[in-house]
């Protein structure tokens, strides 16, 4: 598709989940941008959690449901496919996310098609940018194969990225192995990088119920708005703005832009709607955004934390993408199954990247070392110990062979390494990044706390799930069909025709 230069983004006031008025204001909002669904039309949500303890992290089924019933509202006979698709958050089976948040009654009662993307064939994207982390990544076939892509987001902070809006849930357009690549210090590269896959036509984003200050679970914040836009660099630009947020400080949406996807400037989108940017403004004041790094984050509690640089220092001397992010999420994800869980934990040391300092940690107190780049030298108790780096560079993590670990063969590994430093003191976890689900099982397993994996009642429903997605790929196989689809791919129509990136400012005094 060729990328709008001339966007609008559509700020519309919806107090409360009626799905009768979201889906007029959705065809209200297509029909001032002259938006038609046609081909293989793929909605994607934002599902990463859902359930009873994550309430406001998902796009609810109210708004998906007025979405859908808008784009029917708007079909003149060019839709061959209408389909949702999605792929939450990394170990959950994306079926039970999608029975957490309610979607399967409203899929049944609209007879509408679903994707569970991590069990969908994986095709090859071809990248040819300049600056790109990877010549070649890979996504869900219907992405891949989609002609009109609408994207779904929720409106929320997030600890890594400060906002996922629009372009930052395209994380959900990749399968786990291939999601944590890259997941790193260049997380907003990746995210960029993503972008060359697929452009949305429409954004709708739900932020009636918005999240604030985290992204698995955030405090909930009554914003009453639907917006709508037809660029999600410009979108995404004018949330920032309504949060009094400058766009070209969050990195992901200065790089997407400076790529050309969209303008980020006011003067360069046509804003419409019953609300005012002002009064939009006035709605959010105080909402409060992510990026807080771990030292301060886990001050005043049993946890001390220190990180250093990643690799690459030039690049960054922070890793706000990997590690440091996930274990703040995993904290805030125990916090939610077990009341107790800052009381049960005993006093930890955690430990990231290219630490030079002391760690002060007392007879008895553990200290852990999460990630491949960790590297450290000193005392602890009265014994040189030496941590080594073993992160490597990117280049030698090849997308062909990358492989998934499910659950349980995380929780096998985590309990292993535990167990084999119980009379230690420091425990190293490595990967890069160490993923929110492994940083869970380590501190439910050093602090006794409530595995949320083994909550009784979600047991059975995780299962389900599990097996279910498990048997579906296993038939796949069996069939000769491959997980991963290497070679050219034929793309949709929702592809982004060539983008170029915006022309720079001529230089004071014309020349």
């Amino acid at each position: 598709m060729q990328i709008v230069r001339r966007p609008r983004v559509i700020i519309r006031r919806c107090p409360t989940y009626d799905v009768e008025r979201i889906r007029r204001i959705v065809r209200e909002g297509m029909e001032e941008m002259d938006l038609r669904p046609r081909g293989r039309t793929l909605i994607k949500p934002n599902t990463v959690a859902s359930g009873q303890f994550f309430p406001h992290a998902y796009t609810r089924p109210e708004f998906l449901e007025g979405v859908v019933k808008a784009l029917r509202d708007r079909d003149d006979g060019q839709v061959t496919e209408l389909a949702v698709g999605e792929r939450c958050g990394i170990t959950i089976p994306t079926r039970m996310a999608f029975e957490g948040a309610g979607y399967y009654p409203m899929f049944k009662r609209l007879g509408l098609k679903h994707y569970h993307f991590e069990e969908e064939p994986q095709r090859e994207i071809r990248l040819e940018h300049e600056g790109r982390l990877r010549d070649y990544l890979f996504t869900p076939e219907p992405v891949a194969k989609a002609d009109f892509f609408v994207n779904c987001p929720k409106f929320k902070s997030h600890p890594w990225t400060t906002v996922t809006f629009s372009i930052k849930a395209y994380i959900g357009i990749q399968d786990d192995r291939h999601r944590l690549i890259d997941h790193d210090h260049r997380l907003n590269e990746k995210i960029r990088d993503l972008q060359f896959i697929i452009q949305p036509e429409l954004i709708a984003i739900d932020a009636i119920t918005a999240g604030e200050g985290r992204m698995l679970t955030p405090v909930p914040v009554d914003l009453g708005l639907v917006i709508l836009g037809n660029n999600q660099v410009a979108f995404d630009a004018v949330c920032c703005w309504i949060l009094g947020i400058d766009p070209m400080t969050v990195e992901h949406i200065r790089l997407a832009h400076e790529a050309g996807f969209g303008p980020i400037e006011l003067e360069d989108i046509d804003i419409s709607g019953d609300v005012s940017l002002e009064e939009a403004q006035l709605k959010a004041r105080g909402f409060k955004v992510g990026l807080i790094r771990v030292e301060k984050y886990f001050e005043g509690t049993h946890i001390t934390a220190y990180a250093g640089p990643p690799p690459e220092a030039e690049h960054t001397d922070y890793c706000w993408g990997g590690c440091p992010g996930a274990i703040e999420e995993a904290i805030e994800v125990l916090r939610q199954y077990d009341a107790q869980c800052d009381e049960k934990l005993p006093r930890l040391h955690v430990v990231f990247g290219a630490y030079e300092g002391p760690i002060d940690a007392r007879p008895g107190e553990k200290v852990v070392f999460i990630g491949d780049c960790t590297n450290w030298k000193g005392n602890l108790n009265g014994k040189l110990i030496r941590v080594e780096s073993v992160y490597r560079d990117r280049s030698e993590r090849d997308p062909y062979t990358a492989k998934h670990d499910d659950i349980f063969a995380k929780m096998v590994k985590v309990t292993g390494k535990l167990a084999l430093s119980r009379n230690d003191d420091y425990l190293r976890l490595e990967g890069c990044p160490v993923s929110v689900a492994e940083q869970v099982l380590a501190l439910v397993g050093l602090g006794g706390l409530k595995n949320p994996y083994l909550a009784p009642d979600q047991l059975v429903q995780f299962n389900k799930a599990y097996l279910t997605t498990r048997g579906v790929t296993a038939a796949r196989r069996l069939k000769g069909q491959p997980y991963q689809v290497h070679g050219p791919c034929g793309r949709g129509g929702a592809a982004p025709e060539e983008v170029k990136a915006p022309a720079a400012a001529p230089p004071p005094g014309g020349e």
